[in-house]
């Protein structure tokens, strides 16, 4: 069960480094974009919107996106995934924030050095980063920016 406390900091963390709006019912209205306490337990996953990809090397994923910025650099919503090594040879592409909700990964940078992320902790992932990802599995709320469209 995730406690109050890290659904409050992710929540907070995000918020301090983005400004986060979604488009309402009639496009005049601009409301902001909530990931309820059920969605983070993970019933977000049972959206109709929940995308979900099995990838070349056997592991699967679900994602939802909660909000994508009217000029399409920034998007934030739900990811997880289960085991998977993953070698990131080209640079990540993208800056964005991670809050991992349960499980974690263990990232190899390009020069070696290691870095171990569990559920309750959160990186913010450089779009230059290379290296290894490796993971039994996880579930993380996720904030994108990129100023490439």
């Amino acid at each position: 069960m995730y406690s109050k406390f890290r659904l409050t900091i992710a929540f907070l963390c995000a918020g301090l480094l983005f400004s986060v709006v979604a488009v309402g019912q009639d496009s005049k209205t601009v409301l902001p974009a909530k990931i309820s306490k059920d969605d983070a337990a993970g019933m977000i996953f049972k959206r109709a919107d929940m995308t979900a990809t099995t990838h070349p090397d056997g592991h699967k994923t679900e994602s939802v996106t909660t909000m994508a910025s009217s000029d399409g650099k920034f998007h934030s919503g739900m990811y997880r995934s289960g085991k998977t090594h993953i070698d990131i040879s080209q640079p990540y592409g993208v800056n964005e924030f991670m809050y991992f909700l349960s499980g974690g990964i263990t990232l190899t940078s390009s020069d070696g050095s290691v870095m171990t992320v569990h559920a309750g902790e959160a990186i913010t992932m450089p779009k230059e980063w290379a290296g290894v990802w490796d993971t039994d599995g996880y579930e993380k709320i996720w904030a994108i920016y990129s100023s490439d469209d």
